[in-house]
C-alpha cells in the first residue's frame, strides 16, 4: 500500500480539528498551548506534503518559519503560564487578566 498526499492532507485535517476543538473546548492554559502546537504540526504536515507534491522545497521553507513561531510561541507562552500558575493553583484562561498589572 502506498501512501499518497491524499492521506497526509486527511491525517493534516484530522489533526488540526482535534487542535481545534481541544483549543475551544479546553480552559487549562498549557492544554491550550499543546493544542496551538497540535495544529501547527498539522500545517507543517500539509506544507510538506504539497511540496512534496509539487517537487518545491517552498513548502518545506514555511515550515521553519512555523517552527521559528512555534518555538517562541512556547518559550513566551510556557513564561506566561508560569508566571500565572504561581499565582493561582490551577488557573484558567480567564485569568489571563492578572497579568494586566
Amino acid at each position: 500500500m502506498e501512501v499518497s498526499t491524499d492521506w497526509y492532507l486527511v491525517l493534516s485535517a484530522v489533526l488540526f480539528a482535534i487542535g481545534a476543538v481541544g483549543l475551544l473546548v479546553r480552559r487549562n492554559p498549557l492544554v491550550m498551548f499543546m493544542c496551538v502546537e497540535l495544529m501547527l504540526n498539522a500545517v507543517n504536515i500539509t506544507f510538506v506534503a504539497v511540496g512534496t507534491e509539487l517537487n518545491n522545497v517552498t513548502g518545506q521553507i514555511a515550515v521553519f518559519f512555523v517552527l521559528v513561531v512555534a518555538a517562541v510561541e512556547v518559550v513566551v507562552g510556557l513564561a506566561l503560564v508560569v508566571a500565572i500558575n504561581r499565582r493561582r493553583q490551577g488557573a484558567t484562561a480567564d485569568d489571563i487578566s492578572v497579568l494586566r498589572g
